[in-house]
């Protein structure tokens, strides 16, 4: 139970981080100037984005998760399940970040929860 409960967060967790850190990166813009004092200006933007913050945030608790998985299950059983993140980031990008997402990427996703269940399955 415990498991179950770790993965769900490490997969919502991290899905919603890359969310958030998306949704600030778009706010900031287009990084086109990679001259240092460009660089320094920009990082000083992303770093009072509270959208990135908060996706550098979502994604600690994530490692934290990680970690404490980590401590107890297979490195073999614990990767492929973070593996379910790509099917919920792809949910999310679909439906938080309004993201147009083909027929041919929700099927990868699909392969992706296939691979999942193989690759846990004892």
């Amino acid at each position: 139970m415990l498991t179950a409960l770790l993965v769900a967060a490490m997969v919502l967790f991290e899905a919603a981080g890359d969310v958030l850190i998306t949704w600030g990166m778009r706010q900031i813009g287009a990084v086109t100037d990679f001259r240092p004092h460009a660089l320094l200006l920009t990082i000083g933007r992303v770093l009072r984005n509270p959208s990135f913050l908060g996706g550098i945030g979502l994604s600690s608790v994530r490692f934290a998760a990680f970690l404490i998985l980590l401590s107890y299950v297979d490195l073999s059983i614990v990767i492929p399940a973070s593996a379910l993140i790509f099917v919920v980031g792809t949910f999310f990008a679909r439906f938080f970040l309004k993201e147009e997402i083909t027929t041919q990427r929700w099927f990868g996703s699909c392969l992706v929860c296939v691979g999942v269940a193989l690759a846990s399955s004892r």
